[in-house]
């Protein structure tokens, strides 16, 4: 089909040297982008023709006005539904004549009609001529300047024409013009290059500007693209990221070293991931356990302890880790064993487990972000001040802070942000500072406070996309596409 068309304005070229395309379609009653689609393909040869592009502002006719050039005005329909001797009743002719009412005002507003008081319709002329599809026909062809202005916006105002921008060709010879179409070959092979026969073909030129097949490959995660951005935060604010590869932990790391009492209701079943195999850990640094030992049972660095037995056995069990924090105290731990203490600020982001309900809300597996600063002589103050300061980049400006409870923090707050579509103020994470009988033990200096934060990545991640479940962002349910299509993270710092 578009060969032939191809074909069929060649030869129109070569009888009348130029072609209009959109006047071509209107003289041939032909679809425009048919026509299109014709010279296009012309364009590939090379130089057989040449196009150029034209904008201008058309009348065209709409569907009403199309039916008119097919079946006659409405004026003219009712005319011909009434019969020429008896007449036919208004009621009649509303019923069996579409869009009579109008139909029947225009046909009274000529003078072709007349109306009884019986509601009888006669005709007052024997004969008429319908105007209005004459004209339309006209319009259709492109056909207007034998026309008014003031007609034109009649016919507009009736809804029988519009005016459109049409994008139209104007098609003229090219330098290799001919009325053949001569089949031009896509690639090179092997068989051309080996009988010659390539010196005859015709080529496809190369079209530089066509994009190439999009390449199928990884999409990143709306977790971890959150993940990206909170990262970065981190390191712009001078944190380095600690090691957080080690998805299994010793209660003695994840609860003892943290000052955690080994009574402590985290530290059961219906909370923690026990491990069956390995079901125990047995290498610490045996000095710093018998501190840490000491500290729970009886005290001491001016605390009384918990004041009840610390079982090496418990401290041995291993379990998924319930928080980084375990991290943390890892590192704490090697800069307290340190000859001369340097202050340091670390990070981290990775997953943690905890044996929760499954709900909207609540996962068995998710990630904590946490931010740790050791340094001499610390404050409540300095806490407020890195919290507003990480806070503020991720476009979190209204904060407040609640006393709260913690087994390894005093004093400890939780953070709390405004949520403007929530119209309240929202838990946005947890903070506090070390306590003494945690650091201590450590080898760290009296004089060095460690203050830290923490809060879920799932969290601001829903927010950021709109989720309200967060088994639509994480699990076996899991829309992949949904993967493919989120956009990038940007957080309004």
């Amino acid at each position: 089909m578009a060969e032939n068309k191809a074909q069929e304005i060649l030869h129109f070229l070569a009888e009348h040297k130029i072609l209009d395309s959109y006047q071509h379609a209107c003289d041939t009653g032909q679809d425009h982008q048919m026509i299109v689609g014709a010279i296009k393909s012309l364009q590939s040869l090379g130089d057989v023709v040449q196009v150029e592009q034209l904008q201008s502002d058309r009348w065209v006719l709409t569907d009403e006005g199309k039916d008119i050039v097919k079946h006659g005005s409405h004026e003219a329909r009712v005319f011909y539904a009434i019969n020429p001797e008896k007449g036919t009743l208004q009621s009649e002719l509303m019923s069996v004549v579409s869009n009579a009412e109008v139909g029947f005002k225009k046909a009274m507003s000529a003078n072709w009609i007349s109306i009884e008081k019986n509601g009888m319709v006669f005709r007052k002329v024997p004969t008429i001529t319908d105007t209005v599809q004459e004209v339309l026909k006209k319009i259709s062809h492109s056909s207007v300047n034998e026309y008014s202005e003031d007609m034109l916006k009649e016919y507009k105002k009736r809804k029988l024409i519009a005016k459109v921008v049409v994008k139209n060709f104007v098609v003229t010879q090219g330098e290799s013009f001919s009325t053949e179409i001569v089949k031009q070959e896509s690639e090179l092979t092997a068989d051309m290059i080996q009988t010659g026969s390539w010196r005859s073909k015709h080529f496809k030129l190369y079209n530089f500007d066509a994009f190439g097949t999009p390449l199928s490959c990884g999409h990143l995660h709306p977790l971890m693209k959150v993940r990206t951005e909170i990262r970065q935060i981190f390191l712009e604010m001078g944190f380095t990221e600690m090691p957080t590869n080690t998805f299994t932990e010793s209660s003695f790391w994840n609860f003892d070293a943290l000052f955690q009492p080994q009574q402590h209701p985290a530290r059961d079943a219906h909370d923690t991931f026990f491990l069956k195999d390995p079901q125990c850990s047995y290498e610490f640094p045996m000095e710093y356990l018998e501190r840490v030992k000491k500290v729970h049972q009886t005290g001491g660095y001016g605390s009384t302890g918990y004041n009840c037995v610390w079982k090496l056995e418990e401290a041995q069990k291993n379990i998924l880790r319930t928080h980084t924090t375990a991290v943390s105290a890892r590192m704490l731990y090697k800069l307290g064993q340190q000859k001369e203490f340097q202050p340091v600020k670390y990070f981290s982001i990775d997953r943690v487990f905890r044996n929760e309900t499954l709900d909207a809300t609540h996962l068995a597996e998710f990630h904590q972000i946490e931010g740790v600063v050791a340094d001499y002589d610390l404050t409540l103050g300095d806490l407020m001040g890195s919290l507003h300061a990480f806070f503020s980049k991720m476009g979190i400006e209204r904060l407040r802070f609640k006393p709260t409870y913690n087994p390894y923090t005093e004093p400890s707050m939780e953070v709390f942000s405004y949520h403007d579509g929530l119209k309240k103020w929202v838990e946005v994470g947890n903070s506090g500072v070390f306590r003494p009988e945690m650091l201590l033990p450590m080898g760290l200096p009296e004089n060095v406070s460690v203050i830290a934060w923490g809060l879920s990545l799932e969290r601001p991640t829903m927010i950021k996309y709109g989720y309200n479940n967060i088994r639509d962002l994480v699990g076996h349910k899991v829309n992949l596409e949904m993967v493919y299509k989120t956009p990038i993270c940007r957080l309004d710092k």
